[in-house]
C-alpha cells in the first residue's frame, strides 16, 4: 500500500513538472519577437510629376456672327466639319440690301448727270463773263453749283459702297482654318446682328492652349527656385510638359509652359498659367478637359513605399525602428508621389529605418526582429 502511494505521488509530481516545463517553453516561443522587413532610408535622385487640371482651347476660337438682319438661306458646312480660311459657310436672305445697292447705283447716275449739267453751265457762263456781258458773279455761282454737284456725286458713290458692303454681309466666309462647332440655327431661321448665339464657332486647333492654375505657395516656390532675371526666362527653364487626356491617355507630343498671369486671383489665391501643345491630328478639341503634368527633378529625395504608411484621420504615419528594436509611430508629410512611392517632405531623416510590410499587426513600442532589405530591391521591385 505504501509503495502504491509513493508511486502515485511521484507520478503526480512528474506530470506537474512536465506541465510547467511545457508552459514555460510556450511562453518563451510566444515572447520571441517577430521578424519584419525594414528599409534603411537613403537619399535618391528621382523625377516626380505634379498634375494640374486644365481646360483646353484652340489657339483661335472665332464666333461667326451675322452683321445684318435676315433669314438663313443656305448652310454650306456641317457640324464638326474641317473648314479652310475663305470657305463659304452661310448665305443670308436679305433682299433689301440688294435693293439698296440698286437705288445707290441709280443715285450715282442722277448725281453724275447733274455734275455734267453743272459743268456745261460753267462752260456757257465763262465766255460771256470774259466779254463783260454778264457779271463775274454768274461764273462764281456756276462753279459753286458744280462743286455742290460733285459733292453729291461723291456722297452717292459712298452710299453705293456702303450698300455693296451690306450686301456682302449676306455671304459669310470662314476667317481662319479650323473646325466648325454646333449650328444652332437652321435654314429659314430669322437672325439679327444682336442674336445671342453665334451661327457657329470655328476653332483653330492646330495648336491648343491648356489653361491651369497653381496656388500662390507653389508659384512662389517656382519663381524663387527658377533661374533667370525675368518671368519669361524663368518659364523657359521649365522642362517639357505632358498632357493627360480625359480617358487617361497621353498626347503623343510634349508641350511647353509659355505664360503666367501677372496677377494672383484674389478669390482663389491661384496663379493662372498656359501651356501650348501641337495638335497635328486634331485629336484634342477646344472645350475639352485634361491634366497638365509637369515633371520635377529632386536630387536628394527620401522615398518610401505607399504600403509602408497608414493613416489616422487626415494624417499619415510610418513605423520607425527605435532603440532595442522597438517600433515607434512617426507622422510624416508627403511632398509628391512617384508611382507606388511617396516623396517625404517632413518627418523622416537619412539613416532611419522604417518597417516595410505587415504594419497592420504592429503597435507602439512592440519589439521586433528587423530584417534589413536592400534599397535597390525595394525601389526596383515595388
Amino acid at each position: 500500500m505504501h509503495t502504491y502511494k509513493a508511486f502515485f505521488y511521484s507520478f503526480l509530481v512528474f506530470v506537474i513538472c512536465l506541465f510547467f516545463s511545457c508552459g514555460g517553453r510556450g511562453t518563451a516561443i510566444e515572447n520571441k519577437p517577430k521578424t519584419f522587413s525594414v528599409l534603411n532610408l537613403s537619399p535618391r535622385k528621382v523625377e516626380v510629376n505634379t498634375d494640374y487640371p486644365a481646360s483646353i482651347l484652340g489657339i483661335q476660337n472665332i464666333d461667326i456672327r451675322p452683321k445684318i438682319d435676315g433669314y438663313v438661306k443656305n448652310i454650306y458646312i456641317d457640324e464638326g466639319a474641317t473648314v479652310k480660311r475663305g470657305q463659304l459657310l452661310f448665305s443670308i436672305d436679305a433682299p433689301q440690301y440688294e435693293q439698296d445697292l440698286n437705288t445707290a447705283r441709280a443715285n450715282i447716275k442722277i448725281a453724275l448727270a447733274e455734275v455734267n449739267a453743272a459743268k456745261m453751265q460753267v462752260d456757257q457762263v465763262r465766255p460771256i463773263v470774259e466779254q463783260d456781258i454778264v457779271s463775274p458773279f454768274e461764273l462764281k455761282a456756276a462753279r459753286y453749283t458744280l462743286e455742290a454737284k460733285l459733292a453729291a456725286l461723291a456722297q452717292a458713290r459712298a452710299a453705293s459702297n456702303n450698300a455693296r458692303t451690306n450686301l456682302s454681309y449676306t455671304t459669310i466666309y470662314s476667317p481662319v482654318d479650323g473646325v466648325a462647332g454646333i449650328l444652332p440655327y437652321k435654314v429659314g431661321s430669322l437672325i439679327t446682328s444682336t442674336t445671342a448665339n453665334p451661327l457657329t464657332t470655328v476653332s483653330n486647333i492646330k495648336k491648343i492652349y491648356a489653361y491651369f492654375s497653381i496656388n500662390e505657395s507653389q508659384g512662389l516656390d517656382f519663381f524663387l527656385a527658377a533661374k533667370g532675371g525675368t518671368l519669361q526666362q524663368k518659364l523657359n527653364t521649365l522642362p517639357p510638359v505632358t498632357l493627360v487626356l480625359a480617358n487617361g491617355t497621353l498626347l503623343p507630343v510634349k508641350g511647353k509652359v509659355e505664360t503666367a498671369s501677372g496677377i494672383i486671383n484674389a478669390q482663389t489665391g491661384s496663379l493662372n498659367m498656359r501651356a501650348t501643345f501641337d495638335n497635328p491630328d486634331g485629336l484634342v478639341r477646344s472645350g475639352s478637359s485634361a491634366i497638365v503634368r509637369i515633371p520635377r527633378m529632386i536630387d536628394n529625395a527620401l522615398l518610401i513605399p505607399q504600403k509602408s504608411t497608414y493613416q489616422i484621420q487626415d494624417k499619415t504615419f510610418v513605423y520607425l525602428v527605435g532603440a532595442d528594436h522597438k517600433v515607434l509611430s512617426q507622422q510624416i508629410t508627403i511632398s509628391a508621389s512617384h508611382g507606388q512611392f511617396y516623396v517625404i517632405g517632413k518627418g523622416l531623416k537619412v539613416g532611419q529605418q522604417i518597417v516595410l510590410d505587415g504594419i497592420v499587426s504592429l503597435r507602439e513600442g512592440l519589439k521586433i526582429t528587423p530584417k534589413l532589405i536592400a534599397a535597390d530591391s525595394v525601389y526596383n521591385n515595388p
